[in-house]
């Protein structure tokens, strides 16, 4: 394939793959890369695979390929998340400039999946004693309003609560907030003290 030349002569790691099937059946997600699609292929489009392959593990930044400037097709690759829509013949300086963007993103989103990966092992250490003390902590409770809605003492809130700090390793109550928003984590505001109206949701 010319494209494969053209990219290996400038210093690219590149496979190539003889459809979006044998792509999906031989892909290694934690190998960093990108995709240069074409819009039609044999079996699944180009299209098709950037459908299938949204939210899953093997989701990577695509660049597409067409043979004619479909703006239609290039709208609704776009919309879908695609880098760039080029179209034949592929100037090289423009091929290139999509691919470093591509894996630009490629890197950015992997060290994103890893912090999140990081701070859900975090969140795995807890209690359940110390999630119900972090739902309130991040709520804004002050200690004496946690042990009066948890039904415990103001001391081993306090002891809780360090404890909390020290495993999600946040210095703050800010960065605690944080680190939760981070993993999608959502306190739903209870209307009681009870505990079971304590809501620990993670989207």
């Amino acid at each position: 394939m010319g494209l494969s030349r053209v990219l290996g002569a400038a210093g690219y790691a590149v496979r190539t793959f003889e459809s979006a099937e044998r792509f999906l059946s031989e892909q290694d997600a934690a190998v960093p890369g990108c995709l240069l699609l074409d819009v039609c292929m044999p079996g699944l489009s180009g299209l098709e695979l950037q459908h299938a392959l949204m939210g899953s593990p093997g989701a990577r930044p695509i660049v597409f390929l067409s043979g004619q400037g479909d703006i239609q097709t290039s709208v609704h690759a776009m919309k879908e998340g695609a880098v760039d829509f080029l179209t034949k013949p592929i100037d090289n300086e423009r091929l290139f400039e999509a691919v470093e963007q591509a894996l630009r993103r490629d890197a950015e989103q992997r060290l994103d999946r890893a912090i999140r990966d990081m701070i859900q092992q975090r969140l795995e250490t807890l209690t359940p004693r110390e999630r119900q003390v972090m739902t309130h902590v991040i709520r804004g409770k002050l200690n004496k309003q946690i042990a009066a809605g948890l039904g415990t003492g103001e001391k081993t809130v306090k002891v809780h609560r360090a404890r909390v700090m020290a495993k999600m390793g946040a210095r703050s109550v800010a960065e605690l907030v944080q680190l939760g928003a981070r993993v999608g984590v959502a306190i739903e505001p209870a209307l009681t003290v009870d505990t079971a109206a304590l809501n620990w949701k993670q989207a």
